[in-house]
């Protein structure tokens, strides 16, 4: 059913717990996983944060890959510039993912509320299934 799934990840509390579901699903259907870290390019004439640093990044995305290592899931680790949102999307779509596996929340809840988090965003832009963990 789920041959490849897409797992967006931001090292939130909410992400993490999505990853116990991660690991059920790719387990469950033998499939591919990938996680992706999208890191917004900070705004002009902003310093960029300790999040957005590329050694930080490496560094969530290498943990990410230990955590499912130790459960016996060998899973491909993908960093990408750009709006969270669109570009977990395109993602999804460049490697034709079955599924993409989220947190609810996380970073990315905008001034004008859930309407415009990364979570919404991507259900209403994803070109397959997101199941969003609570």
């Amino acid at each position: 059913m789920f041959k490849s799934v897409l797992f967006p990840i931001d090292g939130s509390r909410e992400s993490r717990h999505a990853a116990e579901i991660v690991a059920n699903l790719a387990k469950t259907y033998n499939a591919r996983l990938i996680i992706l870290s999208v890191v917004e390019p900070p705004e002009e004439g902003s310093e960029p944060t300790r999040m957005n640093s590329p050694e930080a990044i490496a560094e969530l995305l290498k943990s990410a890959q230990e955590v499912f290592s130790e459960q016996g899931i060998e899973a491909e680790a993908i960093e990408r510039q750009g709006k969270p949102a669109f570009t977990i999307c395109d993602v999804a779509d460049e490697l034709d993912v079955d599924l993409i596996v989220m947190g609810s929340r996380g970073t990315g809840l905008t001034e004008e509320g859930a309407a415009e988090s990364v979570t919404n965003l991507t259900i209403n832009l994803s070109p397959c299934p997101v199941l969003v963990v609570p």
